[in-house]
């Protein structure tokens, strides 16, 4: 439904960094962020949606963490470690922060300030020193008053040229705790009834954390042991007796013990268990209590992103009733099991995941074309197919050098994991892609535990019934639309003239007019970031004195990382072999004068006085012009046009436009608030809104503005446009607006070596090729091509993609450069 998406760059304080707007075609779009190499080293986000998402709150959207690191603009390396003790209830937390450059040699004896700081409040502040390793010791206690155990400290280090570097450094927990939870399968314990449970151990810092334990009864008796094998998650088989209680010993790693109460069983009461380890089908159980035979029709209902695949109704004959489904019947990815009573209400819920090959795409790489020397040309092709036909779809293509780019296989987040497994679970899924790599018992073992701890329900069974949806406040969008509402007096004006106009290097004109409730709509515009537009509108009798109001949708709100625990404390560290590997491109690049670089310059003080025209759009510079006036001058006179004329040197109007005394033929060109308008638009601009104007007639100040500065440029800043609204209304009947457009895309910069190329320029780059969009055509045939870079090395190649049926691919391939 939706054409447009929206991709997000969040920092460490949930704080955006940068916003691009892409168009969708069939669903499918693709684009880049720039990272200036002044952006801070640390975690950040890619979080990404549709509008349309916004209804349906922020667990829909696409939320990645990933790692930037800086060595460039860095002088200061840190590497933390924490140590957590306990003082009576009170969580003691030991940081030992290490200071280093770029080439390892410490920074000793050096003053460090910190602030730490949990929830966003201050923990603890004060100053220590350095020692000859460079290790400063930061001491913090959580004393319960914060009730998040993450944060950060703040360290500014001073280093000997008394330049002060600050540091923002992560914590993840104040504390070695482990929360242990354990979950029956279906969602609640019956007595007398042999039921699964499953467990689940998390450490403070959000992973798993693997431990052991005894299940003992209200006297003391153990019944069952257990252990967890993976990422803290395990399960035992119980069967809870009439009128007990139990309770669960937990060994931790450290050799500690707790004591978790088990939930408690209800008397009566349905369970449903499903056995999902064989690889043709699922067996499906229903177990009642004794009370309950007999009893109403019972229904079980499986299914996937709305899709129901499976229906079956039963009369409870008997205590326990079997049913077999066969695997093919189901679609892959996470399918829901619910079980209804007789009057529709959900008793109980299971959720499996289903590997189902029919739904995947088969890649079938040739690599027959491609060159094994370094500089060689690798010339690909592949086949796409689903059930051994070609398939029509999109791929996109990376190519790493895999010993710079180190792949981290089990926590890769991929087209897999993203759309078949954690979009459909709760909370932070750690290492998705393990669950990916093998096909085996094993795999599948510990792929059904995550589905009885982390399973959850999307939406509310009672309001599907009820056939109650969300309020839906965002509607899709088609395209990017500018509309709103033109009032006269409080009152809708009908049939209203309203015309758009917007100037990026080239200027359109559209036209419209309002209907009976005073409203009118601009779609199926299509334009670049940072274009400027004018709404101007006028009554049907051409009378100018009408407000606008456009249509805004306000913005998304940031949330909390919901990925918390993936949250790296040693960013630059752990990506230090990388960006080692990294600097000896960039470092290259720049001496071929073919990448950007920040100069930091030297901090220096201003003590010159305020600038008059400080949010002028000026391309030589906010004030830099021939002359300047400010809001001062202009509180006498009705018009601007009556404010100028006599006060702008060299400068005389013929009514109400402006000329140079020099070139009387050319009108002055207009800018206001960064619009270029015609000269006779001075009047629209009501004298009491102007924060400044500037007038350019020296050929130094107006070749920046080329042949449209021929008869001089007077610029006007209004007191709103500084964009600190998204429009800005400055005389009646019009206003200036500033949306945001599409995003353009860049190409990926890979070089071509040709038999007259030379050689003698180095290579080193880490990411080796990336093409967003492969197609194969009707017949599944693909192609792609790159030339290798200048080391040997093992190359990763990963191609990912989907057709027109949602069916998705994912292969990964290697081979040596010699």
């Amino acid at each position: 439904m939706s054409k447009i998406l929206y991709v997000e760059l969040i920092n460490e304080k949930d704080s955006l960094k940068k916003l691009i707007k892409l168009p969708l075609m069939s669903g499918i779009t693709w684009g880049d962020i720039k990272l200036t190499d002044s952006l801070s080293e640390g975690n950040y986000r890619i979080r990404a949606y549709t509008n349309y998402m916004r209804n349906f709150g922020t667990d829909f959207f696409f939320d990645k963490t990933i790692k930037i690191g800086n060595s460039w603009a860095n002088k200061v390396f840190t590497k933390t470690t924490y140590n957590f003790t306990k003082e009576n209830t009170t969580d003691k937390v030991t940081a030992t922060i290490h200071f280093e450059d770029k080439n390892g040699i410490a920074y000793s004896e050096n003053d460090v300030s910190y602030d730490v700081q949990l929830d966003y409040r201050s923990a603890a502040k004060g100053r220590v020193k350095t020692d000859l390793k460079g290790d400063a010791v930061i001491i913090f206690t959580n004393n319960q008053s914060f009730q998040n155990k993450t944060g950060k400290i703040v360290a500014t280090l001073t280093l000997p040229n008394k330049e002060k570097v600050v540091k923002s450094i992560p914590i993840t927990s104040t504390s070695n705790d482990v929360d242990v939870q354990f979950m029956p399968e279906g969602g609640s314990l019956i007595e007398e009834l042999p039921q699964k449970v499953a467990v689940k151990a998390v450490s403070s810092n959000g992973h798993g954390e693997n431990v052991e334990g005894t299940v003992i009864d209200s006297e003391g008796n153990p019944v069952t042991s257990f252990s967890t094998a993976y990422l803290g998650m395990g399960t035992f088989v119980f069967n809870s007796q009439s009128g007990k209680s139990y309770s669960a010993k937990v060994k931790f790693k450290d050799g500690s013990e707790k004591t978790f109460k088990l939930p408690l069983a209800a008397k009566s009461g349905y369970a449903i268990s499903l056995n999902n380890s064989d690889t043709s089908k699922v067996v499906l159980k229903i177990m009642a209590s004794a009370d309950l035979v007999n009893s109403s029709e019972l229904k079980v209902v499986a299914q996937h992103g709305g899709n129901v695949y499976y229906v079956s109704k039963a009369k409870m004959d008997k205590q326990v009733l079997l049913a077999t489904i066969p695997r093919k019947n189901l679609p892959s990815g996470v399918v829901q099991f619910t079980l209804f009573s007789g009057t529709n209400q959900p008793i109980a819920e299971r959720l499996i995941f289903n590997n189902n090959k029919a739904d995947l795409i088969d890649v079938n790489i040739n690599g027959s074309g491609v060159s094994t020397a370094k500089k060689g040309k690798a010339a690909f092709t592949f086949d796409a197919t689903n059930e051994t036909k070609p398939v029509l779809g999109s791929f996109s293509v990376s190519v790493t050098n895999a010993t710079k780019v180190a792949p981290d296989d089990d926590n890769e987040t991929n087209i897999l994991t993203s759309l078949l497994l954690t979009s459909d679970l709760t909370g932070y899924v750690e290492k998705p892609n393990h669950y990916f790599l093998k096909d085996d018992a094993q795999t599948q073992k510990e792929l059904d535990n995550l589905m009885l701890t982390q399973g959850w329900r999307r939406f509310i069974w009672k309001n599907i019934i009820n056939n109650v949806g969300p309020n839906i406040t965002y509607k899709p969008e088609e395209s990017i639309t500018i509309s709103g509402t033109i009032t006269k007096g409080n009152k809708p004006v009908t049939n209203g003239k309203v015309m758009l106009m917007a100037t990026k290097g080239t200027m359109y004109i559209l036209d419209t007019v309002t209907n009976a409730e005073g409203k009118f709509v601009f779609d199926n515009l299509s334009f670049s970031d940072s274009t400027k537009f004018v709404v101007q509108a006028r009554t049907k009798t051409d009378r100018k004195f009408v407000e606008i109001s456009l249509d805004v949708v306000p913005k998304q709100i940031v949330t909390k990382n919901k990925n918390g625990a993936d949250i790296d404390v040693n960013v630059n560290n752990t990506l230090m072999k990388y960006i080692k590997e990294s600097d000896n491109y960039f470092n290259e690049m720049t001496r071929l004068g073919l990448l950007e670089r920040t100069i930091k310059l030297d901090e220096v003080t201003i003590t010159e006085k305020k600038n008059p025209a400080k949010n002028s759009s000026n391309l030589n510079g906010a004030g830099r012009a021939d002359f300047v006036m400010t809001s001062a001058d202009l509180s006498t006179c009705v018009t601007l046009s009556q404010c100028l004329q006599g006060r702008l040197p060299g400068v005389i109007f013929r009514g109400n436009v402006p000329y140079l005394m020099r070139s009387q033929n050319t009108p002055i060109q207009l800018i206001v608030d960064g619009m270029q308008m015609e000269a006779d638009f001075l009047d629209n601009v009501s004298p009491v809104d102007v924060e400044s104007i500037e007038l350019l007639k020296s050929i130094g100040n107006t070749a920046i503005y080329g042949s449209q500065g021929g008869g001089g440029v007077i610029i006007i800043t209004t007191k709103r446009g500084d964009g600190a609204r998204s429009y800005d209304r400055y005389a009646p009947g019009i206003v200036t607006f500033n949306p945001k457009g599409f995003s353009l895309s860049r190409e990926f910069y890979s070089p071509k070596y040709d038999a007259e190329s030379t050689s003698s320029k180095a290579d080193f780059r880490t990411t080796i090729y990336w093409n967003p969009q492969v197609v194969a055509d009707k017949d599944g045939k693909a192609k792609f091509q790159f030339y290798n870079a200048d080391e040997p090395s093992t190359y990763r190649v990963v191609i990912e993609g989907i057709d027109a049926f949602g069916h998705l691919a994912r292969k990964v391939y290697t081979y040596d450069v010699k």
